[in-house]
Parts: C-alpha cells; structure tokens; sequence
C-alpha cells in the first residue's frame, strides 16, 4: 500500500513539473521572465 501511494506521488510531481515547464516555456510568461532577469543584471529593479 504504501509503495503505490508513493508511485502516485511521484506521478503526481511529475505531472506537476511538466505543467510548470509548459507554462514557463510560454511564449508570454518566457518573455517576463527575460525582462525581469534583463532588468535585475541591468541592476535597473
């Protein structure tokens, strides 16, 4: 019981993790994060 409830947690963050690097990879939200980084080595926060 225990091996399958930690099977499904680990199906669970993977699952999570793909999501996570789908909405990051997003045409928008890659192109904020650029900006935020650009400014922060810019020292311009």
């Amino acid at each position: 019981m225990v091996t399958s409830e930690y099977a499904m947690g680990i199906v669970a963050a993977v699952a999570f993790a793909v999501v996570l690097y789908k909405v990051v990879n997003s045409g928008p939200v890659s192109t904020a994060l650029r900006n935020i980084v650009q400014q922060a080595l810019d020292g311009r926060m």
